[in-house]
């Protein structure tokens, strides 16, 4: 099997479903068909991981910012109550207009919660495990184009250009069309292979920084490996400049442990395709991602399952929010 060819079988393994995909981005429009008719409401933006296109199984959330015309809320954007209120205003327009009772637009979510900077709208049952939500947040523009996004834990608003990485991950993209992939397997490899305690935006930022561009998977993994166990030990910041360090918690010799070995097999797997040795190519990359990654032609009966490969390799983790710099 060759290299380019195991590759793209995993990118199958890795991507979403495309019917999960469908689904989320029918809830994430039926929000926008809702509340952008609205008089006091500019516009609906997309946000989050799905509006970069770099979504894993399974999706749980999508996110939506509402930005507001100013002059219809004029005590929004200033300290105080003023950031409870405006997400207490917007849960109300959306069980107003979606409610599963009495929406006047359709009846599909069952509750709505109030947190730090979104308002949480359950479309499943609150209680099942992991239940699907769309996450909405109220923003207000400001005059050099980032948004005004309202923090009720500290009484106050913030500002914040997630448009900003949205269009930098397209650009890349257009640029050269597997880097939206190779983000997706960056994310990936972060959790099912490495088991790192990581954001999954600080990855997207990582490969923002470190991914280079029209190359071939294999040699843009290979630099993106060497190049970000450097980089993370500076620390991952907010690429629009508002929010500081994504995740300042991070484990940074952890990570940039697990950086260092996965760019130690992604080199000796460049070496051995060189030597026009794709068996130990693939091997090494099976060894780098783990039993999901194609094995090498007639080794199949021998890989590891992915579940045992799961078991030994992650960590317990806890869910990691991007608001609101994502």
């Amino acid at each position: 099997m060759q290299v380019s060819t195991a590759f793209g079988q995993f990118q199958t393994i890795v991507n979403a479903d495309p019917s999960s995909v469908a689904e989320a981005r029918r809830r994430r429009n039926l929000f926008r068909d809702a509340l952008q008719p609205l008089r006091d409401v500019v516009s609906v933006i997309p946000s989050g991981s799905l509006a970069r296109a770099t979504q894993l199984d399974p999706i749980h959330d999508v996110d939506l910012l509402v930005e507001f015309v100013p002059a219809e809320h004029p005590e929004w954007g200033s300290p105080g109550g003023s950031a409870d209120d405006a997400l207490t205003y917007l849960a109300g327009q959306v069980m107003r207009t979606l409610g599963a009772t009495s929406g006047t637009v359709a009846n599909e979510v069952r509750l709505t919660s109030k947190r730090n900077h979104v308002v949480k709208c359950f479309l499943d049952d609150p209680e099942a495990e992991d239940p699907f939500a769309v996450e909405v947040a109220v923003a207000l523009r400001q005059s050099d184009g980032s948004l005004l996004l309202p923090e009720r834990y500290n009484s106050r608003w913030i500002t914040a250009d997630p448009e900003y990485l949205i269009s930098q991950v397209a650009g890349r993209q257009q640029t050269w069309s597997d880097f939206v992939p190779l983000v997706r397997v960056l994310k990936w490899w972060r959790t099912n292979s490495a088991g790192l305690d990581m954001k999954s935006l600080a990855m997207e930022v990582l490969a923002l920084r470190c991914l280079p561009v029209q190359n071939t998977r294999a040699a843009a993994l290979a630099q993106f490996f060497t190049a970000a166990a450097t980089e993370v030990m500076y620390g991952v910041f907010d690429p629009a400049g508002h929010c500081g360090e994504i995740q300042p918690d991070l484990d940074r010799d952890a990570t940039r442990s697990k950086l260092l070995e996965a760019a130690e097999l992604a080199n000796e797997a460049l070496d051995a395709e060189t030597a026009q040795d794709a068996d130990k190519a693939v091997a090494l990359w099976t060894q780098l991602f783990g039993a999901e990654f194609p094995q090498p032609s007639g080794q199949q009966s021998a890989a590891k399952p992915a579940s045992a490969v799961a078991a030994t390799l992650i960590a317990p983790r806890r869910r990691i929010r991007d608001i609101p710099q994502g």
